[in-house]
């Protein structure tokens, strides 16, 4: 028995328009009116030129005259309202566009796309949600208003133009854009990875320009950047030549149908009158018809560029959550991690069967090699990956039954990564804590030892891009200082002293350990200097615990933990 594929949602679910339909009915509406005020403007004042070649009484062309006036100024008005709507409802949808899918990829996994690619979907293709309002959408309604209206307009002063007129508006406002669309459809499929290709290598260029000069690099990146910019370059004239090419057709397709009409309504025997008002109408009527084309081009280009987004979008979340999250416990806290197994796609358990306890005021070390699973350890505290097996239990309560929002307000801290946003100094401190007080956050300063450098530097100093003003050790205490403002119950600490020369990592370490006294802590660290003021120690090793206890337990039995310690040692000794 066959299968029925179930077709995926629409390219179109995507666009935010919830709040805005009474605006966009508005615009098409106003959209319309401007073009039908067009139409009667040139039928009015076809009637009024030729019906004056007659030399009739001035009475006889008075409404003609206020006629010609009135349609010319609403038309300006009804064209104001259309733009002033239809932008409105646009930028609404974008932005509501752009926060659904913040929304989205808050909690999302791993995401397939590079960072380049990802920022040119998040603004080149949430760009197209306007397009597709005001450039496809309302020119789509206010060609059919104003085609509709032509027809019956001809159907009154001659039936037997309405077939010709019906089939050149048809051709020039149907099956050209259709095509158009068409022809775009396999240009936008090769300028998308392009334009892609270009944004990562310019990406490329910015963040990595001192290592390309370092290692005499930069001129065949440069090379390959040029590259990808002529490759996008000639996709894109290529594409111009179709709306080149079909605004040429429709202008055609207008002419001859004119002339058509025209024929027709000289072998009917209609009046010159009659005769003028008919053909001029024809011709304006294809007005909104002509930028179908341009439109149809356009809407082939949104429906890729709204399927890369619904693709974002789609990304599955790290973790699962509940249904019904349970009421989050109130500190003091106590965690409990037993049996804990986590495994990162199909390969072999990061964490294997992990156990260990927090108490309240407790400090824990988690130390081992790389890839032992402490990061991994953090990342399932904090509910960003999910767990296999085993338990973690705030209070007695199953993580699983929480929301992950709630969990990390919890438990969280310092990230191994830290970022520092286009900001200033201050501005990067009141992430952690929107609502926090000036003596709140200088505080915070003071106890991450960064005052001194704050002072020097001022709180409103912008930081440069992912911290690329501030040294090393800077970075790390201003990361510090953002976990203890946030204050949470329960601290994490990934790797502090990370890429530091050994005195400021000694120094760091000692700030930090100092700075979590009486905090309940969990500190991950491939450093043992220090660790003598914590309260466990717990060795990971190929995911699995292999040691615990206190330092002097430790450095007294063989295992990683005395190598490691002995190593350290020697090394202090030589520098």
């Amino acid at each position: 028995m066959s299968r029925t594929k179930t077709p995926g949602p629409s390219p179109l679910s995507v666009v935010a328009v919830a709040g805005t339909r009474r605006r966009l009915v508005l615009a098409a509406l106003a959209g319309s009116a401007a073009d039908l005020a067009g139409v009667a403007l040139i039928a009015s004042a076809a009637w009024l030129i030729t019906r004056a070649a007659e030399q009739p009484p001035l009475a006889a062309l008075s409404v003609a005259i206020v006629a010609v006036r009135a349609f010319a100024t609403t038309r300006g008005i009804f064209r104001y309202g259309e733009r002033l709507a239809g932008h409105d409802v646009a930028l609404r949808a974008q932005a509501g566009t752009r926060e659904r899918l913040y929304r989205a990829l808050i909690p999302a996994g791993p995401l397939p796309q590079r960072g380049a690619d990802l920022l040119s979907r998040m603004v080149d293709d949430t760009d197209a949600v306007q397009d597709l309002l005001v450039r496809c959408l309302l020119p789509a309604v206010a060609a059919l208003v104003t085609g509709l209206t032509a027809v019956v307009i001809a159907g009154f002063l001659l039936p037997v133009a309405v077939p010709v007129l019906a089939a050149g508006l048809l051709a020039a406002g149907l099956a050209l854009p259709a095509g158009t669309a068409a022809a775009a459809r396999r240009w936008s499929a090769r300028i998308a990875p392009a334009r892609a290709d270009l944004a990562a290598r310019v990406a490329d260029l910015v963040h990595g320009a001192a290592d390309l000069a370092a290692y005499g690099a930069r001129d065949e990146a440069l090379s390959a950047a040029m590259d990808a910019d002529s490759r996008l370059a000639r996709l894109e004239r290529g594409q111009a030549r179709i709306n080149a090419a079909a605004l040429g057709i429709g202008v055609l397709a207008q002419g001859l149908t004119v002339a058509a009409v025209v024929w027709v309504a000289q072998g009917a025997g209609l009046d010159r009158v009659a005769t003028a008002v008919l053909a001029l109408t024809s011709l304006v009527a294809f007005e909104p018809a002509l930028a179908l084309g341009a439109a149809g081009e356009r809407f082939a280009a949104v429906l890729a560029a709204l399927r890369r987004l619904r693709e974002t979008a789609a990304t599955p979340p790290a973790v699962r959550e509940p249904d019904e999250p349970a009421p989050p416990p109130e500190p003091p806290l106590t965690v409990e991690v037993e049996d804990l197994v986590v495994r990162h796609g199909g390969r072999e358990p990061a964490l294997n069967g992990v156990s260990l306890t927090l108490t309240p005021g407790r400090r824990v070390a988690v130390v081992g090699p790389s890839g032992a699973g402490k990061s991994t350890l953090l990342s399932a505290l904090m509910r960003t990956v999910e767990i296999q097996s085993g338990t973690i239990r705030l209070n007695g309560t199953d993580v699983r039954r929480l929301s992950s929002d709630d969990v990390r307000a919890r438990v969280t801290g310092l990230t191994q990564d830290p970022y520092v946003f286009q900001a200033s100094f201050l501005d990067n401190l009141r992430l952690a804590g929107p609502r926090a007080s000036t003596g709140e956050i200088e505080a915070a300063v003071r106890r991450a030892r960064l005052d001194a450098w704050a002072g020097r530097t001022g709180w409103d100093t912008v930081l440069g891009e992912d911290g690329r003003t501030v040294s090393g050790g800077q970075l790390q205490r201003l990361a510090l200082a953002r976990a203890l403002l946030y204050d949470p119950p329960v601290l994490l600490l990934d790797e502090p002293a990370e890429a530091l020369d050994e005195e400021t990592a000694d120094l760091l370490t000692a700030d930090l350990l100092d700075a979590t006294r009486g905090r309940t802590t969990l500190l991950v660290t491939h450093r043992l200097r220090g660790l003598e003021q914590v309260d466990e120690i717990v060795v990971l090793e190929g995911g699995r615990v292999t040691q615990r206890g206190s330092h002097a337990d430790l450095v007294g039995v063989p295992g990683y933990y005395r190598d490691l310690w002995e190593s350290e040692a020697l090394t202090r000794r030589h520098a």
